[in-house]
């Protein structure tokens, strides 16, 4: 499902972003709360066949797109839902280059808009690392309150759909 907002154009994974998406995730600073270093573009590729294919259990459904700039023509980051019956979990990675212009939150409102009205979900959740005040202001500025559980060493944040 191709999602539509002012600026943005959210497009399916496919393996075929994998290319200009390892130039997009590939500054080791997007990695200091999430861990782990940028995949090259063969690992990848690789990992975008996976989720592609969809979640191995039929009652999970696997939602990700990225995230075109219209007016640049190009990727600038991902989006992604995990959807478990009328609850979906949403993360977001935005590039460097391009963060701070709204695209988070302009992207995560859109897939939040489309769960609710398309997927039947009532309920959106995330989970933020607590010294990330960046993905700790998406979430927040897309509707999610952030609560008193903690899972993993991420605060969880709730809200409707």
């Amino acid at each position: 499902m191709i999602i539509r907002t002012g600026r943005l154009t959210l497009l399916p994974l496919a393996a075929s972003h994998a290319e200009e998406m390892a130039v997009v995730l590939g500054d080791p600073a997007l990695h200091a709360f999430i861990g782990g270093d940028p995949l090259t573009e063969t690992a990848l590729r690789a990992r975008y066949e996976r989720l592609s294919a969809g979640s191995p259990d039929p009652a999970v459904t696997w939602c990700n797109w990225v995230v075109r700039l219209d007016a640049e023509g190009c990727l600038t980051g991902t989006v992604q839902a995990t959807v478990t019956g009328e609850v979906a979990e949403v993360a977001w990675v935005i590039g460097t280059p391009w963060q701070r212009r709204g695209i988070a939150v302009e992207a995560t409102r859109a897939v939040i808009g489309w769960l609710g009205t398309r997927a039947g979900v009532h309920t959106v959740i995330a989970h933020v690392h607590p010294g990330h005040t960046a993905s700790a202001a998406v979430a927040a500025r897309v509707g999610l309150t952030a609560t008193d559980r903690v899972q993993d060493g991420e605060v969880r944040w709730e809200g409707p759909a």
